[in-house]
């Protein structure tokens, strides 16, 4: 009996095995020729993925210390903050001091613009014109300059038109004048 129901259910058990073996080759390959290369692409990515992935969590176990490294990490960790600190420390002096020697420049030159106020002032008291002044000023100041240069007078010359000119006349414009185009078609052909 035992030999019996054996072979039953061996016999039943092959023959779907080879059907549904077949109806899988025939699905699988159809799926694999309309899909196939769509396939193909994404198991390339997947495995490019994989890739990334696993050098990142190698660089990151590489990166990190070992006991020998932990111990003289503070060590390093606090010559770095020291340096910085200097550094730090250093760059503010020196926009200090930049800070410093702009205010000195903007003081000066409020000073100046303060004179060049106070003159002009006691120049229209006086009933000078402050151009004026301001010119003889800057002659004072460089009068080896201005005693070797001549002042050089202008030859009189006569204007180039007319005092009687108008441009939209029409008139007394020499032979350039304007007119206007030929109407009708163009010539060209």
């Amino acid at each position: 009996m035992d030999l019996g129901d054996a072979g039953a259910a061996a016999g039943p058990g092959p023959a779907l095995g080879r059907g549904g073996l077949e109806a899988l080759q025939h699905t699988v390959g159809s799926v694999l020729s309309s899909y196939g290369w769509y396939l193909l692409l994404a198991a390339v990515a997947v495995y490019l993925l994989v890739q990334k992935v696993s050098r990142g969590l190698a660089a990151r176990r590489s990166g990190r210390p070992g006991a020998a490294e932990a111990a003289e990490e503070p060590d390093v960790v606090v010559r770095r903050q020291e340096a910085l600190a200097a550094a730090r420390l250093r760059m503010q002096e020196e926009l200090n001091a930049q800070a410093e020697k702009y205010k000195e420049k903007q003081r000066q030159l409020e000073e100046e613009r303060r004179r060049q106020k106070i003159a002009m002032w006691e120049s229209m008291q006086e009933g000078k014109s402050y151009k004026g002044n301001l010119k003889l000023n800057q002659q004072e100041v460089e009068p080896g300059a201005s005693a070797s240069a001549v002042p050089k007078s202008k030859p009189n010359k006569k204007p180039l038109r007319g005092g009687g000119y108008n441009p939209l006349s029409g008139e007394g414009g020499g032979t350039c004048s304007w007119r206007p185009g030929r109407r009708g078609p163009s010539a060209g052909g």
